[in-house]
Order: structure tokens, then sequence, then C-alpha cells
């Protein structure tokens, strides 16, 4: 059995996830129904917003178009991406937070709290870190930008330890269609990283 010492015990990563699909501190917000992927072996982190409708329903991450989108920025198919031993996912809310007036409302900040610091001790093996979005952005680049844009530009500076994203959805469609560079340069990149290491 994989262990790890926390607070003085030996507690299994199993345990761990455990604790976490069973979690309920949001449930008076939401339906509860944490999606992560972990195995100690991981070497590329995908840490995203939170799991859309589509990922709730099916408890699979990136079970959608944006998921279709991320897999082709990183050269990867299905069965590569859903390696566990491969790749690592950890959203910064574990859980679909529910429709907003302009898509869905934000990751909720408890997992974060709660769960992020104790998860990534368990995964010694990551080489590369994946921010998708703004949220994910703002909580793990050691000095992120104002705008999501100005963090995603500066990507060298953050790479490979960290590498900042757009968020792959079709509502990106205008962003990426105004940022050119974006798949001239970053999507070049990326497949061959992420081929360098899985």
């Amino acid at each position: 059995m994989i262990t790890r010492l926390e607070g003085g015990k030996v507690i299994s990563l199993q345990n761990l996830v455990q604790e976490v699909t069973e979690c309920r501190v949001c449930s008076d917000y939401l339906e509860p129904n944490p999606v992560i992927r972990v195995h100690r072996n991981s070497r590329i982190l995908i840490i995203g917003q939170a799991p859309g409708l589509a990922v709730h329903k099916t408890s699979i991450p990136w079970n959608d178009p944006s998921g279709d989108r991320l897999r082709w920025w990183l050269g990867l198919d299905k069965e590569a991406f859903y390696d566990t031993q491969r790749i690592a996912i950890i959203p910064m809310g574990f859980c679909y937070p529910g429709k907003g007036k302009s898509g869905d409302l934000p990751p909720r900040k408890e997992c974060f709290e709660l769960w992020h610091k104790r998860l990534l001790s368990a995964l010694p093996h990551i080489e590369t870190t994946l921010l998708i979005g703004k949220y994910a952005q703002d909580a793990y680049l050691p000095e992120p930008h104002k705008t999501l844009t100005e963090s995603v530009r500066a990507w060298k500076s953050y790479a490979p330890t960290y590498i900042p994203l757009v968020h792959p959805s079709p509502r990106n469609t205008h962003w990426m269609q105004k940022n050119p560079w974006f798949e001239k340069e970053i999507v070049p990149y990326l497949q061959q990283h992420i081929r360098s290491i899985v």
C-alpha cells in the first residue's frame, strides 16, 4: 500500500482520495460529486476550474468539448490522457458549482483550502503543472499577472514547472482568434514537452 506521513500519521493516498470523494462540506450550496484523478506516479498535473455539468453527470474529468480541445493541445488521445500514472487531474473546485448568469459559477474555495496541499504532497513525481484559467493561475503562479492574457503570454517565465493556459472551452474561441500566438507558440511547446514526459 502506498503511504505517506501526515501530521505524524501514516496515511494511504487511497484513503485520502476516499476522504475527498466523501466530502460534503459544500452540500448546502451544491450537489456533491467530487471529481479528481491522481496516482502517486503521476508526472503531469492539470489544475482547472471545476467540473462542468457533463463531467458532473459522468464523473469523468474533461469529458466534454473543452476536454477534446485540451487533449488536442497536449497531443494525447483519451487513453494516455486518462492514465493516472501519467496525468493527475485536480481542479480548483472538485464539484460542479452550478449555473450562474453567464456560465457556470466560480469554483468554491473550500476544496483548495481543505485538499490541495494534502493531495499535492502525495504526488512526489509531478514535473509540470498545467494551470488552466485565472483561478488556478492566481493560486499557484509565483507572480501572477493582473489578467489571464498577461499570465498566459508570460508562459516562458513559468515553464516548465508551471504552464498557464486559457480554458479550452468553446466560449474562448474568440479569445484564441484574437491571440493567435497561443496556438503558434504554446501548443507546439506543450505537445513536445508532454511527449517528452509521458
